[in-house]
């Protein structure tokens, strides 16, 4: 009689220790997705502030990139006059930046 109180103790010990090991690894991944959700949804934030950021940078590229192919391809007009508007286009854009 002893010896089946002790199997029965010792089943039931295994099975509520393999029961809160379960529930502390869901525990565990619902905190962890939490987290990750929270990150990401600070990232997507910072991402959109990114890609605002970088469009500017290409349209000013694209922009230099228009008047040098223009400096390229022009053959007519003197380069140093050209020149001297990019200098002076870039200077304005500075100037409406900072204020």
């Amino acid at each position: 009689m002893d010896m089946d109180l002790v199997l029965i103790f010792s089943f039931i010990t295994v099975v509520v220790a393999i029961t809160g090991i379960s529930i502390n690894a869901i525990v565990a991944k619902v905190y962890a997705h939490k987290k990750w959700a929270r990150e990401h949804s600070l990232i997507g934030s910072k991402s959109s502030e990114t890609v605002s950021q970088i469009a500017e940078r290409t349209e000013m590229i694209e922009d230099r990139l228009k008047v040098l192919e223009r400096l390229a391809t022009d053959r007519g007009s003197l380069l140093s006059d050209e020149i001297e508007a990019l200098r002076d286009d870039v200077k304005s854009r500075r100037q409406l930046e900072n204020g």
